[in-house]
C-alpha cells in the first residue's frame, strides 16, 4: 500500500465572501483526488484508463462561482438528509417538522440551503493509517427545519490497493435532540471523461427497487427487479432500457430510482460500472442499505468541464449509497435502516469507490 501526500490551495470565494480551499489527495502514480471546503464537494478525481494515461471519472467544474450555479449538486455532500422528503414535511416523536420545498411539493437533499451549499472546516488525518481529509460542519437546532445541533464531518482517504486506486468516504454525525439523518456525495461519474454513459455496462446486487410516484416519492413498495428494466443482476448497458415505454422511466425521465441492496448491515461489494472506451472499471463497497442510481436525466449543458466541455443528458450518473429515500415518513422502509439519529448514537457509514482497469 502506498501513501498519497495532502496538499491544501485556495479555491476562490463564495458569493458570500467566504474562502473556499481545495485539498488534493495524491498518490506517487499521479493518481488523484480532490475536494473542496465547499458543500464538502468532491471536485476532481483522476485514475488512469487502460493505456495508463490519467483523466477524470468525475465532473469537475472549475471555480467556486461555477459551482454556486449548478443545480444537480455536482460532487456535493448532501443533506442533513439526502433524497427527496415527501411534501417537506416529518413528524417525529409526534411533532411536525417542515423543511423548506425546492424540488416541486418535496424537500431534496436538505431542503433550499442543505449542506451542498456550506463552507465546512479541514483538517489533515489518517484513516487505516492512510492520510485523510476530514471535512466538519456544525448544523444549528432549527436548520432547515431539522431539530437538534448535528456535528457532521466526511472523511475522504484515497489509496493504491495493487492495481486498484480507491477512494474512501467516511460520514459520520451526532446529535443532541432526535433528527433524521441521511448522508451521501453526489458525485456524477463519467469513466471514459467525454461522451455518453449510456454505454457503461453496470451490475448492482439488487433485487429489488422503490418505485415511485408522479412526484418521484417512493410509493412504499419492494418490488422484484427481476424483469423489469432495474434488473441489473447481471452486466447491463445502461442505455439498454434507457428508453423503454416503462412508466417508472417515464416519470423519472430515466434512471432516479434506488436500488434496495443486497446483503443490508455488511460492508460488501453492491455495483460496479464499467467504462467501454476507456476499459476503466469502478466497483462500490459500502454498509448501507440503498444506491440511488440517476442517469443524469435533468443534465441540461449549462454545466462546463474543467475542459469547458457541456454536461448534457445522460454525459454522467450518480451511485449515491445511502438510507432509503423518504423513510423517516415511511416505517417500512425505516426497517432497513433507521434515519433518525438519537442522542447518544452515532450516524456512522463507509463507502468505497475502487477504480480499476
Amino acid at each position: 500500500m502506498t501513501s498519497p501526500t495532502v496538499q491544501r490551495s485556495p479555491f476562490g470565494r463564495t458569493r458570500r465572501g467566504e474562502p473556499v480551499e481545495r485539498w488534493e489527495l495524491r498518490l506517487p502514480s499521479g493518481a488523484s483526488a480532490a475536494v473542496l471546503t465547499r458543500g464538502a464537494t468532491l471536485q476532481q478525481v483522476r485514475v488512469p484508463d487502460a493505456s495508463g494515461e490519467l483523466g477524470d471519472v468525475v465532473v469537475a467544474l472549475p471555480d467556486v462561482a461555477a459551482y454556486e450555479a449548478a443545480d444537480g449538486y455536482p460532487g456535493a455532500s448532501v443533506g442533513r438528509v439526502a433524497n427527496r422528503l415527501a411534501g417537506g414535511r416529518f413528524t417525529l416523536d409526534g411533532t411536525r417538522h417542515d423543511v423548506p420545498t425546492n424540488d416541486g411539493p418535496n424537500a431534496l437533499h436538505g431542503g433550499v440551503e442543505g449542506f451542498d451549499q456550506r463552507v465546512w472546516t479541514a483538517e489533515e488525518t489518517e484513516v487505516d493509517g492512510v492520510p485523510a481529509v476530514r471535512f466538519s460542519l456544525t448544523s444549528p437546532d432549527g436548520d432547515m427545519g431539522f431539530p437538534g445541533t448535528l456535528e457532521v464531518s466526511c472523511t475522504y482517504s484515497l489509496r493504491q490497493d495493487g492495481d486498484a486506486v480507491t477512494l474512501r468516504l467516511d460520514h459520520h454525525a451526532t446529535t443532541d435532540a432526535p433528527t433524521p439523518v441521511n448522508l451521501t456525495n453526489h458525485a456524477y461519474f463519467a469513466l471514459d471523461g467525454a461522451g455518453s454513459v449510456e454505454d457503461h455496462v453496470a451490475q448492482v446486487a439488487a433485487t429489488r427497487y422503490l418505485p415511485v410516484d408522479a412526484n418521484l416519492i417512493p410509493t412504499g413498495e419492494l418490488a422484484p427487479t427481476a424483469g423489469t428494466p432495474f434488473d441489473f443482476s447481471s452486466p447491463t448497458r445502461i442505455g439498454e432500457h434507457l428508453r423503454d415505454a416503462d412508466e417508472q422511466l417515464l416519470r423519472a425521465g430515466g434512471y432516479d430510482h434506488c436500488l434496495v441492496l443486497d446483503e443490508p448491515g455488511t460492508f460488501r461489494e453492491v455495483a460496479s460500472v464499467r467504462g467501454p472506451r476507456s476499459g476503466r472499471t469502478v466497483r462500490v463497497r459500502t454498509d448501507l442499505p440503498g444506491l440511488q442510481f440517476y442517469s443524469g436525466n435533468f443534465l441540461t449543458g449549462a454545466w462546463r468541464t474543467l475542459e469547458g466541455r457541456p454536461v448534457r443528458q445522460g454525459d454522467a450518473l450518480c451511485l449515491e449509497t445511502q438510507l432509503l429515500p423518504d423513510a423517516v415518513n415511511q416505517p417500512a422502509l425505516a426497517e432497513l435502516g433507521d434515519p433518525v439519529l438519537r442522542p447518544g448514537a452515532e450516524f456512522a457509514t463507509s463507502t468505497e469507490y475502487a477504480f480499476h482497469v
